[in-house]
């Protein structure tokens, strides 16, 4: 009976939802959608217009006030407008907290935690530094090299010096916990030197209250300061005497180093002033040779450059001349049992030249003229980029095209009266994985053995510490983060090696062998299986060939759907850094494509390449890498609006400038401490600048180089009612191109171009810390590469 109630019940109410359904509907009104909140207002400084004439320009800046340092009231507004773009900044990114805490914590993660550095052999000791747990800052420490392998574990996965049983043996030298604690919290050693007797450490470190970095020598087998030489604003350290003499060159007010002092170790007579260069133009500088048996003494200008010699047996006895020419140039003396080889690109015979020459002549020359030989004749194919000496070898570092190579020459060289062709010597060439990017020489303080240590960097793979046997041939990675196993490996010192030096231990004189061990890039850690690593050549605006590296992962390359970041840098003659970056995978990761222009004015190919990216030709850098981020977009590897440029100090003027000649073609930038205002900057410099600034960017006294800086200058050259790129700005108070560069930048960028909330231009203020605090990288590189995602995807 129940069953037949219910079924009647439903037989006669099946359609009472339906009923009910349209009775609500008729009535119901969907709620409005929430008001999406308005975008943060950027932050709008005051605008106190100042005019400005030189030579025959006139120009007017809003914005001037902000550089008035010693102006209270200009500071106070400067604070108040630095906080609102500290909180711009922080709402225009809000949404992206997730994103950047999965990013920071991508790339810790991605951070090698090495116990120690690879040690470094010197005489009978190890060098090497090393983190204590829950310090921030390192340890300077040494051990006896003769009772090293007692205390070697070869547990996996790492194996290595057991720092806990082998504490017995390991002299600690300086902890920078300490140091910090002297100068207010905050450790950064500038110089470092070690006496050839190791009785003693000379260091310097920057003392943040007197914008200076202040010596101190330290006595190596008490641990105590000594009571001198203590000195400020220290520039270059060299040892004397077999360490019981140091010598250290002083700056002036306007940081010029100018002066050399001579300190006896243990004396407590005054240190003895052995230079004083009084002209304002003139710098100076020191170094021991490597034998130390000489201490030289460069000093240059724009006009000329000379090089002086100690005795370092005898640093009291005077200077001599060795070395000098016309214009600046560089230009390194080394020492090899009797004879001095000039390391230079000074010109040659009145003409400029391309690239460096090594020189030789004897020591104990005649009374006439010093006759310097050329040891090498000039070969097209075979560049020296480098050298560096031991006693038994001399090493090169050579560029064929755009290739590095490392080779080695067995010392003393036959006496010849002509240069010769390097290729003529038989040089050993040591062994490289593929795309180098650069080589570094170590420290190599040993000048007595043959082992001689590189630094191998490259775009797909983590740099590698490479000790290089150069008697025997053998070869040896001592240090290399592994990232296809999460570990680095630190093989220094153990007595297994594994298959790097099972592999690596057969003699190097064979160009074949070479060629093999090159290909074989699983003996280098290289990630070339899974990031392609890529070569071109770009026709730049008037024909010039401009290469570009570019990176991509094989697993999610699309053609014509990848975003994209270009860097750039372009000056000093230096080379692009395309070393391998942790932080960068988490973007290559996401099918992004990382490439590197190697624009005039850059180093690697000359110095021709790098005279027509400077002064008035600067222009040339800047249409360099406007040709490669078109040339990225136009041959689809990077999607049309979702390129991005990236540029440090002066490769920020460099994307800056190239932002304003082509808004369109950017869709985003960073900007680290970027060089911004070089109009004002050049014309009243408020920190100190150097020779090699005008050198580089042009002297606005001259009426030619003060156009083309007007013409260049990315603060001077913003376009009007264009629409801009999103930019990040970072930047610090403790940075040699002041904060007010980027902050001007900022506000006339939002005063000049069209409003789009969807392209910000964001300022971001760092501490002074930020180098020397792996975790405050992070967290920075996470910030950046979550603004660059987010611009993309808006």
């Amino acid at each position: 009976m129940r069953h037949l109630l219910t079924t009647t019940f439903h037989r006669h109410n099946h359609r009472l939802p339906t009923i009910l359904h349209h009775l609500v509907t008729r009535h119901y009104r969907p709620p409005k959608p929430p008001t999406p909140p308005a975008p943060p207002k950027h932050p709008k400084p005051p605008q106190k217009p100042q005019s400005f004439t030189f030579h025959d320009a006139t120009w007017e800046d809003p914005y001037s006030w902000m550089s008035h340092l010693n102006d209270k009231v200009a500071m106070r507004h400067m604070d108040i407008y630095m906080e609102q773009e500290e909180k711009y900044t922080e709402a225009v990114m809000s949404d992206t907290e997730k994103l950047q805490s999965k990013l920071q914590s991508e790339m810790a993660s991605r951070l090698h935690f090495d116990l120690s550095t690879s040690p470094i052999r010197w005489g009978p000791w190890l060098y090497y530094k090393r983190v204590e747990a829950g310090k921030q800052y390192h340890v300077l420490c040494r051990r006896l090299a003769s009772l090293n392998e007692q205390f070697i574990s070869n547990k996996d996965p790492s194996g290595g010096f057991d720092f806990v049983s082998g504490r017995k043996i390991e002299q600690k030298l300086v902890d920078y916990n300490l140091e910090a604690e002297r100068f207010g919290g905050y450790a950064y050693e500038e110089l470092s030197e070690v006496s050839p007797d190791h009785k003693f450490l000379a260091y310097t470190m920057y003392d943040k209250d007197n914008d200076s970095f202040r010596l101190s020598v330290r006595n190596l087998n008490s641990g105590a300061l000594c009571s001198k030489p203590q000195a400020d604003r220290v520039s270059n350290l060299a040892w004397a005497k077999n360490g019981q003499a140091l010598l250290y060159v002083v700056t002036d007010q306007h940081k010029r180093p100018c002066r050399i002092y001579c300190s006896m170790i243990g004396s407590t007579e005054e240190d003895v002033l052995l230079l004083d260069e009084p002209a304002e133009n003139v710098y100076v500088n020191i170094r021991h040779t490597k034998d130390f048996r000489f201490v030289t003494v460069n000093t240059f200008s724009t006009t000329f450059s000379k090089v002086f010699l100690i005795n370092a047996a005898d640093p009291l006895s005077g200077i001599t001349l060795v070395w000098e020419c016309e214009a600046q140039a560089h230009c390194i003396v080394e020492h090899h049992q009797g004879y001095l080889y000039l390391f230079t690109d000074a010109a040659r015979g009145g003409q400029l030249v391309d690239h460096h020459y090594l020189l030789r002549c004897p020591v104990n020359a005649s009374s006439g003229p010093r006759i310097w030989e050329r040891v090498f004749d000039d070969d097209r194919d075979m560049v020296i980029e480098d050298v560096d000496f031991c006693n038994t070898h001399l090493t090169l570092i050579i560029r064929e095209n755009c290739s590095f190579r490392l080779c080695s020459v067995p010392l003393p060289m036959p006496a010849r009266k002509d240069a010769v062709r390097l290729k003529e010597l038989n040089p050993t060439f040591l062994p490289l994985p593929n795309h180098v990017s650069q080589i570094w020489p170590g420290p190599n303080y040993d000048y007595y053995s043959s082992t001689m240590r590189f630094t191998i960097s490259s775009p797909v793979m983590p740099d590698a510490v490479v000790d290089y046997e150069l008697s025997s041939g053998n070869w040896n990675i001592v240090q290399q983060q592994n990232l296809l196993y999460e570990r680095t490996r630190i093989l220094y010192g153990t007595t297994s090696s594994g298959g790097i030096a099972n592999g690596s231990s057969n003699n190097l004189n064979s160009d074949f062998l070479n060629e093999i061990k090159s290909e074989d890039d699983n003996l280098w850690n290289c990630l070339s299986e899974f990031y392609a690593c890529e070569q071109y050549d770009v026709s730049s605006y008037d024909g010039v060939m401009v290469p570009l590296t570019i990176l991509y992962s094989r697993k999610n390359k699309n053609k014509n759907q990848n975003p994209g970041l270009l860097h750039g840098h372009g000056a000093y003659g230096e080379l692009l850094d395309k070393r391998w970056r942790n932080d960068l995978k988490s973007l290559l990761d996401r099918g992004w494509v990382i490439a590197y222009a190697d624009v005039r004015g850059g180093g690697g190919h000359g110095k021709a390449w790098h005279h027509n990216g400077r002064q008035q030709k600067k222009l040339n850098s800047i249409k360099d890498f406007v040709s490669c981020a078109k040339f990225l977009v136009e041959n689809e590897f990077v999607q049309e609006n979702k390129l991005a440029g990236w540029g440090y100090s002066a490769g920020g003027l460099l994307v800056a400038a190239a932002i304003n000649s082509c808004p369109d073609l950017f869709r985003a930038a960073i900007l680290k401490v970027p060089f911004l205002d070089a109009t004002t900057t050049l014309l009243n410099p408020i920190l100190p600048l150097t020779a090699a600034d005008y050198e580089e960017f042009g002297c606005p006294g001259d009426i030619d180089d003060f156009h083309a800086i007007m013409k260049y200058c990315p603060y001077a050259n913003i376009q009007k009612d264009v629409l801009y790129p999103a930019v990040l700005i970072t930047s610090s108070f403790n940075t040699r191109f002041g904060v007010w560069e980027a902050a001007k930048w900022a506000a006339r960028v939002r005063e000049h171009a069209i409003y789009d909330p969807k392209r910000p231009i964001l300022l971001n203020l760092t501490t002074d810390i930020v180098e020397e605090n792996r975790y405050l990288q992070c967290k920075e590189s996470a910030l950046e590469t979550a603004f660059l995602i987010k611009m993309m995807e808006s």
